[in-house]
Formats: structure tokens, C-alpha cells, sequence
């Protein structure tokens, strides 16, 4: 095994970024993951089997991905793959329960059925929201008449600064 993708539902309104999507045209690649002595472009060359299997196999029209700055990831792999770049996405905060480990809105939502800080708060967890930046935001057409459905323009690839790596 020399890497993984996994590919989930995503945000909730991902879709919207395009005009008459619905949640089912499209899924987000939520990790991908490569490692060992591979050559440098094996994350791209992956990307490519994966997005012509899809293409090929599925009604999915598109896929949308992330990659954090925070983590020092510009998404030079999705930029050297072809993925349109849309921005930065909103900064979405992750939740302390009071234990010290950091989770995801989804996660809490699916642990306690909300992810409300008012209810949690009401059934005795002390919740603490904290700020994380927003992410780069790709979008990879497998229909590509899609495109032209984006909404808003897409936009020049961010490049990474001297001291980040190059993902």
C-alpha cells in the first residue's frame, strides 16, 4: 500500500458552487494521502485514475477538495491535476468538549445530534469554539460541460511561500 483516498459527502451545501447541482452530482476527496518512494507526480497520476474511473462509473458530475494552509498545503497537486480553484472557503471553528481533543461541527453533530453550543451547553458539556482558518477550495469537473455552471470566476492558483511544503 503506497497511499489512500477517501472520498465523503462533504459540506453540507458544497453543491451550491454550482449552478443546478444537487448533493448527489458531486462528492468531496476528504483525504489523500501517498507516501513511501514513489515518484513526485504519483498523487496526480492517482488523481487521474480515480477521476477517469468516476468519470466512467458514477453520475457524479464533480468533486470538491481542501487544502489547508494552516498545515502548510497550497493544493499543488490539484493545481497540477486541473482542478479549478475557487477561493478560500468559510472558516468553519472546531469544537473543544472539554476534553482536550478537537473535533469537527459533523463529528459532534453525529455524537450529540446537534452541534448547537446552546444545547450542548444545556445537557452539561462545557463547549469551547476554536477559530481555524479558512482552506484553499478546488473543484474537478468530471462532466466537464459542468465549468461553465461554476459559480463565481475561478481564480489564480495561490503558490505556496518559500518555508511551506508543496502539497
Amino acid at each position: 500500500l503506497s497511499g489512500a483516498m477517501t472520498f465523503g459527502v462533504g459540506p453540507m451545501n458544497g453543491h451550491m458552487l454550482v449552478e443546478g447541482a444537487s448533493r448527489e452530482d458531486c462528492l468531496t476527496l476528504t483525504r489523500l494521502c501517498m507516501w513511501g518512494d514513489l515518484p513526485p507526480n504519483a498523487a496526480s497520476r492517482a488523481l487521474g485514475m480515480v477521476s477517469r474511473s468516476l468519470r466512467a462509473h458514477t453520475d457524479l458530475r464533480f468533486l470538491i477538495t481542501y487544502a489547508d494552509p494552516a498545515q502548510g498545503h497550497t493544493g499543488v497537486i490539484y493545481q497540477a491535476s486541473n482542478w479549478a480553484y475557487t477561493g478560500l472557503s468559510e472558516p468553519t471553528p472546531l469544537y473543544d468538549l472539554g476534553d482536550g481533543v478537537l473535533r469537527h461541527s459533523r463529528t459532534v453533530g453525529h455524537i450529540y445530534g446537534t452541534h448547537s453550543i446552546r444545547l450542548l451547553r444545556q445537557r452539561g458539556i462545557k463547549v469551547k469554539l476554536l477559530p481555524q482558518p479558512p482552506k484553499h477550495r478546488y473543484i474537478y469537473f468530471l462532466d466537464r460541460r459542468w465549468r461553465k455552471r461554476l459559480r463565481g470566476p475561478e481564480m489564480p492558483y495561490p503558490k505556496p511561500s518559500t518555508h511551506q511544503e508543496q502539497s
